[in-house]
């Protein structure tokens, strides 16, 4: 049984991401009816009962391009979310720059948060415990998921997967827009 991972597609790199309302760029609506293609040519081999997504627009978008090519209803787990930047969401760069100086996810302390937003450790353990939840709802559909979510969701996965102790200070898996990855569970 299987957990595909996906990330969403490519959005507006301008801004400052995590729990932003961005959109998915054109060049990612292309990048995800490409995968979507992809998963409809190869629905029968891969088993896919279920489609889980984060309910951030640039998640929801892609599931959305791919819930028809799987014939599949999308199922949102907040839970799934990119970090909580607080202030900082879908803020510009430059701006953010400005106002924020130095302050980035990699130069967070552990306990330490965005403005109005999450910690490192908050984060990890949000997604520790989405993730054993997800793991136990898979293995009772009885067929392997696809859970759309983000880049640093997917690295906090791979990291527990792994016996890889988490930190915001590296990035051990980091994966592009649109891509899957398989977890056997």
């Amino acid at each position: 049984m299987k957990v595909f991972l996906i990330r969403h597609g490519k959005d507006d790199e301008s801004v400052r991401g995590g729990w932003s309302g961005s959109p998915l760029t054109e060049d990612g609506i292309v990048q995800i009816k490409e995968l979507a293609g992809d998963l409809a040519r190869r629905r029968e081999s891969l088993g896919i009962t279920r489609l889980f997504s984060s309910d951030l627009k640039r998640a929801s978008q892609t599931a959305e391009i791919i819930a028809p090519a799987l014939q599949l209803e999308i199922e949102y787990l907040p839970e799934f979310r990119e970090t909580n930047n607080g202030l900082l969401a879908g803020m510009k760069n430059d701006e953010a720059l400005i106002k924020y100086p130095g302050l980035f996810w990699s130069a967070l302390a552990w306990d330490e948060h965005y403005p109005e937003g999450e910690s490192p450790h908050e984060f990890y353990v949000r997604i520790s415990k989405a993730w054993r939840d997800l793991k136990s709802t898979a293995k009772e559909s009885g067929g392997n998921v696809i859970l759309v979510t983000h880049g640093g969701v997917i690295n906090v996965i791979q990291c527990i997967e792994h016996g890889i102790d988490y930190s915001n200070k590296a990035n051990p898996f980091p994966i592009g827009n649109a891509e899957m990855i398989g977890i056997s569970i």
